[in-house]
């Protein structure tokens, strides 16, 4: 598809059940990320795609999990694949596992969509290595529900090196931060247990945070800033 009609290419019509979920969705209120993050519930995601291309690839599957009084809540999960048009190649399906059969048969875009968004609620979102994930959710949305999917994003990757600064250049892969805290993951690259991992993650960075009165999301969204800074100053 060429740029002038991915530009101008309609938006996804939804019939009127869809579109009352999403605007029952859209209708509830804001958290306030300025209270302590005891008592705000965090959603931490992972997904799984055709590939790396963040223009070309596709979404295959959302997993999350949510993180509540400062404790992962393994009763408050979600796990969906988005049925595919096409299957992804042999070597992307030896990659996270998802293959043919459950590719064709997972559910319909829209109600996946629908679905994690309703999991979801308005809770802030939190990923390791937010970009790709955002970006793959985003595109999902605005094609299937003909929406711009803006939501709240922290991103672990850039929090625990400015909360362990002495691990700031070495550690730079999920497997580098779980192996330190001794935290397992039972199917790596499936997109639940990365998110699980990754809420796992989260859950010992919270006595850290906490020295440095890093107590609320948004303080946390602060710690992102000042590591995104020196990143970008190295």
């Amino acid at each position: 598809m060429n740029l002038l009609a991915r530009l101008f290419r309609p938006a996804s019509c939804l019939d009127a059940e869809a579109e009352r979920r999403l605007k029952a969705w859209r209708a509830q209120p804001a958290p306030d990320l300025t209270e302590p993050l005891q008592h705000t519930r965090c959603v931490v995601v992972d997904v799984e795609s055709t590939g790396l291309d963040l223009k070309r690839d596709r979404l295959i599957a959302i997993g999350a999990c949510a993180v509540r009084d400062g404790k992962v809540d393994l009763g408050d999960s979600f796990e969906v694949v988005l049925r595919q048009e096409r299957v992804s190649g042999k070597d992307n399906i030896l990659i996270h596992g998802i293959g043919g059969q459950a590719q064709r048969e997972g559910l319909d875009p829209v109600d996946a969509l629908l679905r994690f968004l309703a999991y979801l609620g308005k809770s802030p979102l939190v990923a390791y290595h937010v970009a790709f994930d955002q970006s793959m959710i985003n595109r999902a949305m605005r094609r299937h529900l003909g929406f711009t999917f803006k939501h709240d994003w922290l991103d672990l990757a850039y929090v625990l090196p400015e909360l362990l600064p002495r691990y700031a250049r070495t550690h730079r892969a999920l497997d580098h931060w779980t192996e330190l805290f001794d935290i397992g993951n039972f199917a790596r690259h499936s997109a639940l247990a990365d998110a699980l991992a990754t809420a796992q993650l989260m859950q010992c960075a919270l006595p850290l945070a906490r020295a440095r009165t890093a107590l609320s999301y948004d303080d946390w969204k602060q710690l992102e800033k000042a590591q995104r800074w020196l990143a970008g100053a190295a």
